[in-house]
């Protein structure tokens, strides 16, 4: 398996460098030494398996050799070790070689996960009120109908999980799904206060740019004689929130007409039945993930999500590496997510700087 010529000698002066009165604890043989044969070269070996000692570097080179020279494959640790220990032996070895491996930065690319998913399950917090808090995605690649529609735009209010459904198409320009949003979800509740989105690029800056400019329910955000009241006030027990008036609900003290109150008592049963679910969701994804906290500055890997049929870093199928990097932590955005400092040629793609672990 490794073929140096000078090896033999180099294990016979290693050999003989350790066993000399004052390097031979270090070797920690624990009277192992007493069951030493003696080949014709004069080496050291056990049942046939010349003992490597820690006074030179000759474990690193040999394993080294086996691992990540242009002879070997990068064998796991198990395979490894099974075919070193044929010809070499020392000290707690086993323990030594998988130590090695798993320092080993091409295997820890390449090789799948098999341990919990790192980090707690952070949840966003429950509204306070309907329609304040939202989340939006776009369901794509759908049977395209006789309007040409073949995406369908889902739009759900965290706290009641009621829904839109906008039906689009794939070639809807930014300000076509801006007038959408206006017409579908703004019109009848306002303004939210946070959006929930994923990466879908037609969730751009420019969408949310053009909104400032396309907020178009005045009606019912005006004052009304007959009802001394807006309609939205009236429909919802609390003004709309605009870019001109922008109230948050946990401040607004409820008051008027029965109905009002009945819709606040339903609110409330609402959170609690939600907190109740997010509870049991939390203790249940918990038992399946595992603490894990960086600081500012530690390296680390980042995870490649596979995508069939996509070229990875000049890589396709199973040549693609799981992991890349490293790459060192700027900052920390919150619990479970942080700013890394990638490489010029990953700054000038899609990729995003923040990830989650």
């Amino acid at each position: 398996m490794i073929s140096h010529p000078k090896l033999p000698s180099q294990i016979l002066e290693a050999q003989t460098e350790a066993i000399k009165e004052e390097n031979i604890k270090s070797e920690n043989l624990r009277g192992i030494d007493k069951a030493f044969g003696i080949r014709p070269n004069g080496t050291r070996c056990i049942k046939n398996r010349s003992w490597l000692p820690l006074f030179s570097n000759l474990r690193d080179l040999i394993m080294h050799e086996s691992h990540k020279s242009k002879y070997s494959i990068h064998p796991g640790f198990d395979k490894m070790y099974q075919d070193l220990k044929k010809l070499y032996w020392w000290t707690n070895m086993k323990a030594i070689i998988a130590e090695y491996v798993s320092k080993c930065l091409t295997c820890s690319r390449v090789k799948a996960e098999c341990q919990k998913p790192s980090g707690l399950l952070i949840q966003p917090k429950i509204p306070t009120w309907k329609w304040e808090r939202i989340t939006m995605d776009f369901i794509s690649k759908l049977p395209r109908t006789s309007n040409e529609h073949d995406i369908i735009w889902v739009i759900v209010d965290r706290l009641t999980k009621s829904a839109h459904f906008i039906p689009t198409r794939t070639t809807d320009s930014m300000e076509t799904l801006t007038r959408l949003y206006i017409k579908e979800t703004v019109s009848q509740h306002g303004v939210p206060i946070s959006i929930i989105s994923d990466r879908d690029h037609h969730l751009t800056s420019r969408f949310w740019q053009s909104l400032q400019d396309a907020l178009e329910f005045s009606y019912n955000n005006s004052y009304h004689a007959s009802i001394k009241a807006t309609p939205f006030e009236e429909l919802y027990g609390q003004k709309c929130r605009s870019p001109l008036c922008w109230a948050e609900v946990g401040y607004v003290q409820l008051t008027g007409p029965e109905i009002i109150h009945e819709t606040t008592e339903k609110i409330v049963q609402i959170r609690q039945r939600l907190q109740a679910a997010r509870d049991r969701q939390r203790s249940y994804a918990n038992v399946r993930r595992k603490p894990l906290e960086f600081q500012i500055g530690d390296r680390v890997m980042l995870k490649v999500s596979p995508r069939k049929g996509v070229i990875r870093f000049e890589k396709q199928g199973k040549l693609k590496p799981w992991y890349i990097g490293l790459f060192k932590i700027l900052d920390r955005i919150g619990p479970v997510a942080y700013k890394l400092e990638l490489l010029e040629e990953l700054k000038i793609s899609t990729i995003p700087s923040t990830f989650l672990i």
